[in-house]
This record gives structure tokens, sequence and C-alpha cells, in this order.
């Protein structure tokens, strides 16, 4: 684990096992049906809070890549995560969006010039697989849609975890800003489509805004801030092999809380699970490939070390 900075992966890791509380709180205490006003509640607070606190605007070209970024991560994830969570059980979303190590390991070759290995592929199926066992049994029957917004909200997390990889941020900008940015943008964009599609906020009582105020800032503000924190210092790959501690979070918490149980089956899907996020972090580099487990900063600093490789290996010209 000679390229892995433990402290920064365990730090990290509280994102997904953050997340992993998404689907009990969106089933338990959230109004039903209204997925687009509850991506808009937990982005845009959250965003405009860290605004308030890194008192930094993008500049330039930082307008339009912020914007990207908080499309990607946050303005269509969002509303597709929910979707996905109101039409299916939280299980069958696992299973769909447990296949985003592997959309990550192709993107990072097509975006990073980071050759897929072997290793990285068979580490993602078995985290796929691990994921199956662990909530397939009790995920119930198909919802078409339910599937596609699964896929498409893991498709679009995906590209933006690359895309923040490869694109870095600004000099002098941290990753406290550069989450404002992404998680004000997304929620502005939902705003108008909530409502258009879903017409005025719903009634809320005390329970749906104590689980608004968890999902904007323990689960949004603080979890996201963590995640693109470990994308600025971590590849690609490796972060995105933390994101199974989701799943099995939320199969933790449905067995303690919601009185669901843990068979041999889903205890041997975990162990799988988690060795294989264990395997993500120590991804070595091949001979003749670019290095995966490098950070990497601002713009200058990788220019200062004459490289075109955004994961942090410099190519001899």
């Amino acid at each position: 684990m000679a390229a892995t900075r433990p402290a920064v992966v365990a730090l990290t890791a509280l994102a997904p096992v953050s997340w992993g509380s998404t689907y009990a709180v969106t089933t338990e205490f959230l109004p039903p049906d209204r997925p687009l006003f509850t991506g808009l509640m937990r982005a845009l607070p959250a965003g405009l809070l860290l605004l308030a606190l890194a008192r930094v605007l993008p500049r330039g070209a930082w307008w339009g890549k912020a914007a990207v970024l908080g499309a990607l991560n946050i303005g269509a994830f969002f509303p597709l995560l929910f979707l996905a969570a109101y039409r299916m059980p939280g299980g069958m979303a696992a299973v769909v969006g447990s296949v985003g190590p592997l959309l990550v390991v192709g993107l990072s070759a097509l975006l990073l010039g980071q050759r897929p290995t072997a290793r990285s592929v068979l580490t993602g199926v078995v985290a796929a697989s691990g994921v199956s066992l662990v909530v397939l049994e009790a995920a119930g029957g198909l919802d078409a849609l339910g599937v596609l917004a699964a896929l498409a909200s893991t498709a679009s997390m995906s590209t933006g975890t690359v895309l923040a990889k490869r694109w870095g941020r600004p000099d002098g900008v941290g990753p406290l800003a550069l989450t404002g940015w992404q998680l004000t943008a997304g929620g502005l964009l939902v705003a108008p489509l909530a409502l258009l599609v879903e017409g005025a906020p719903p009634a809320l009582d005390g329970t749906a805004i104590g689980g608004y105020l968890y999902l904007a800032l323990a689960n949004t503000a603080l979890a996201y801030w963590l995640w693109f924190r470990g994308i600025g210092r971590l590849s690609a790959t490796q972060v995105t092999f933390l994101g199974p501690l989701s799943p099995l979070t939320a199969a933790v918490i449905g067995w303690a809380a919601l009185g669901e149980a843990l068979g041999p089956v889903q205890l041997a899907g975990m162990v799988l699970a988690f060795g294989a996020t264990l395997a993500g972090q120590r991804a070595p580099r091949p001979r003749g490939a670019v290095a995966v487990g490098e950070p990497f900063s601002s713009a200058s600093q990788k220019r200062r070390k004459d490289s075109m490789d955004l994961t942090g290996a410099a190519l001899r010209r």
C-alpha cells in the first residue's frame, strides 16, 4: 500500500459509509415520490453553506468546469438516485450501482490514459459480486425505470469522478470551495426542474425536516467534501473502489435498525465486497503503464513535474 495514504483513504471512506444511510432516510423519513425536490434539498443548502465558508468563486474556465462537474456529480446524480430509491428496493439499486468501479476503470483508460489491468477489472467484478450477494436476495422485483435511473446515476457519478481527477482544481482553491461550487451548480440545475415537474414543495413535518437536515449537512456537505478531497489525493480507481462500502453500510443499517436479516450468504458477500475494497487500494503500477496511486492537486504543480498524466506520473517526451 505504498502509494496509498491510509489516513486519506480512511477519511474518504467515511463518504460512502454516510451515503449508505441515504436509502433508509429516504424511505423512512422523507415525503414519498419527490426525487427532484429531495435532490434539491440535499444539494443546494449544502452548496450555499460551503460557499459561505470557503468565500471563493470560480474564475475563467472553471465556471464551465464547475457547471459540468456539478451537473454530473450532483444535478443528474441526485435526482436519478432518488428516483431509483423511490421505484425499487435499495438492494436492487445497490446491485446496479455496484458496477461503478468497472465504469471508472474504463473511463480512466479513455480520459486519464490509465491502462486497465486484469487485477483492477477482476477486483471490480468481485466487488459487484459481493454486493449482489449482500443485497440481491431481498431486492425484490425489477422496475425498468428504476433500473435505468440507477444505471444512469452510476454512469453520471463515475464520469464526474474521473473528470474531477482529470481537471484537478485551480491554484489556491481547496476541496471545500470545489465541493461548494459543484453542489451549488447541481442544486441550481435541479431547482427549476423540481418546480416544473413536481410543482410546489410538499408540506414538511418535523421528521422530514430532520431528514433533510441530515442529508444536507452530514450526508452531503461533509461527505462530499471528504470525497472530493480524496479524489485530489488518491487515484480515481482507488476512490471508486471505496464505493461498495455504501451498500454494505446500508445492509448493516437494515439489520440493526430495520430488522432485516443477514444470513451466511450475505455475510460472505460482505467479506468479498470489503476484500475488493481493500484490494482496490493496493493496485500496483504495471510495468510501462501509468501510475494510478499518486496524488495531484493543481495544474501548476503538474506542469512543474513536466507531466501530462493527470494521475501524477510524468510521461517522458
